[in-house]
């Protein structure tokens, strides 16, 4: 997969793309950055995908497939972009990725970003609701606090539909 998707940024030229592992560099940098979790991404590497102006990443967006669940993860956008839909874009095109690979419900954990994702269409629910083997992902069992909020989409949903 090259370019998922390219569109100016405030008059720049940002695209979406697969992401590779000469990529994977800048985008633990990115995340390390941001106070991110880092562990275990490179095991999802043919379910990210980057921001790229020019050849630099600026953003960054990742899937863990479990069947037809995914847990979204790794959504960062360089803070100079932030506000700009560019996190927008990033997971819209994650979502996309998750449906093509016949994905029915998406989760992801936040500390900080609820209104962020709730705009996208996610809800909130309780972690008990999540199943088995997502919570078995790295980000569930060491990285992510039990505090932290867990958020679902279901793909079907028509408000995604309409939320495009």
């Amino acid at each position: 997969m090259k370019k998922a998707s390219q569109s100016p940024q405030e008059g720049r030229d940002i695209s979406i793309e697969a992401a590779d592992k000469n990529a994977l560099p800048a985008i633990l940098s990115l995340l390390e950055r941001n106070d991110l979790p880092k562990e275990s991404l490179t095991d999802h590497l043919s379910t990210t995908l980057v921001a790229r102006e020019e050849r630099q990443i600026v953003g960054s967006a990742a899937l863990e497939l479990y069947g037809k669940a995914a847990l979204l993860r790794s959504v960062v956008v360089e803070e100079t972009l932030r506000g700009q839909g560019l996190g927008h874009r990033l997971t819209h095109a994650a979502l996309d990725l998750a449906i093509r690979h016949e994905v029915a419900t998406v989760y992801l954990l936040t500390m900080t970003a609820e209104k962020f994702f709730s705009r996208l269409g996610f809800h909130e629910i309780p972690r008990s609701e999540v199943p088995t083997e997502v919570q078995r992902s790295v980000e569930f069992t060491s990285t992510c606090p039990v505090t932290a909020t867990v958020m679902i989409m279901h793909l079907n949903d028509t408000k995604r539909k309409a939320g495009r």
